[in-house]
């Protein structure tokens, strides 16, 4: 209930505390009339409960309503936010067995093409009520909802007819609200879809560098990933009011009025077409982003690709590079085994005059050539010793 310690001079004033609206529902009963405030996640509505003037009975034709909202035109106006819906619902406990009933709501109504139903018609049992409305906003802004309701019909009764019917239309009212943007989506969708042909074309044909290409594809991959992130949510919402709108339409457990499409038939006719292409929208962008998604794997695999092409060309450069080297340094130890090899028959040459000047008797020279292929042999012998404790660390 309504916080006592809030009259309806602060509630109508706007002079209520913040703290005092924390919550998502009050209610508050004025003298001849009760408001009820409602948050929703997206939207808050404020349901005016008030008996009918006089001269909107049953038979009157288009008679007016709104000046006769218990709370005042102005404080309607006044309400902060944008109106999504307006609605005049109207329940009369007559006019079920009425022959003219038909004519009479037509008139009722105004101008439009009537829809309406039988509403809670189960097996064995008859409607509790009747429903008759054209979903048309009028001169007054509001739409019209006429109910006529068993005489015995009960208050909690009313209000679940009520209710229904009120977020049947607001519901509905709400998934409309992510068409208008799913039509303007439609052809920046389509320029992105033939930007992304364009550069699988491109890629395909190899005609840019793969940086460009990723450059490209990756500004595309942002726009899309962008328009997902500001969308999905309105989408996503889309399918839930829709969600519900069936389920309403489904507990009206509904039976043709003669001669009048039913509100499942008009919700057939005129929603789902819209909610279809909503859907069609948002599956539109999944499969967009998931294409572009597949051509930049196709990219990169081309890129690794001509990486590791490029890394097997060093491999195989540094290969040869190696054994070139490989080849100068066996050149190189055979000169140093020639050098070392002169070095050490030198030393034998001056060791053969030094014992002659003592006077042994050698020839110098005969110990030189004696000596030197010896010494070849064990500089050889040296040189592979230290290749094979080179190989074996």
């Amino acid at each position: 209930m309504f916080p006592s310690k809030i009259t309806p001079e602060q509630f109508f004033t706007g002079s209520i505390q913040p703290e005092a609206t924390q919550g998502n529902f009050l209610q508050i009963q004025c003298p001849g009339y009760k408001v009820i405030w409602e948050r929703h996640t997206e939207f808050t509505r404020y349901s005016i409960f008030q008996s009918l003037p006089p001269h909107a009975q049953w038979g009157s034709s288009l008679p007016e309503l709104t000046p006769y909202v218990a709370t005042g035109t102005e404080w309607l106006r006044n309400i902060p936010g944008q109106t999504i819906t307006a609605i005049h619902l109207t329940m009369l406990n007559e006019g079920m067995e009425d022959p003219d009933a038909f004519a009479k709501a037509r008139q009722w109504l105004g101008e439009g093409t009537v829809i309406g139903s039988k509403m809670g018609r189960a097996s064995g049992s008859q409607s509790h009520s009747h429903l008759m409305t054209h979903l048309r906003i009028g001169a007054d802004g509001f739409e019209r909802i006429l109910v006529l309701a068993a005489p015995d019909t009960s208050e909690n009764r009313s209000g679940r007819i009520a209710q229904r019917l009120l977020e049947l239309e607001t519901y509905r009212i709400m998934s409309l609200l992510s068409l208008p943007l799913a039509k303007t989506l439609a052809s920046q969708l389509t320029q992105s879809e033939l930007r992304l042909v364009e550069i699988n074309d491109r890629l395909e044909k190899k005609m840019d560098k793969d940086e460009l290409l990723l450059d490209d594809l990756t500004a595309l991959a942002a726009e899309v990933e962008s328009t997902t992130a500001e969308n999905s949510f309105r989408f996503s919402a889309a399918r839930a009011y829709d969600a519900i709108v069936q389920q309403r339409i489904a507990e009206m457990r509904e039976q043709p009025l003669s001669g009048i499409q039913t509100v499942g038939e008009f919700m057939q006719r005129r929603l789902a077409p819209a909610m279809t292409t909503v859907n069609a929208t948002s599956l539109r962008l999944s499969a967009l982003a998931e294409r572009i998604a597949r051509a930049s794997d196709l990219l990169r695999t081309r890129v690794d690709i001509a990486s590791e092409n490029h890394n097997q060309e060093l491999l195989e450069k540094l290969t040869k590079g190696q054994a070139t080297q490989l080849r100068l340094q066996t050149t190189v130890e055979g000169l140093s085994i020639a050098a070392i090899s002169y070095y050490v028959v030198s030393l034998t040459l001056y060791l053969g005059k030094a014992l002659q000047a003592s006077g042994v008797n050698v020839s110098p020279e005969m110990l030189a050539g004696f000596s030197t292929p010896i010494v070849l042999f064990v500089c050889w012998r040296m040189v592979q010793k230290i290749h094979r404790s080179l190989q074996s660390v």
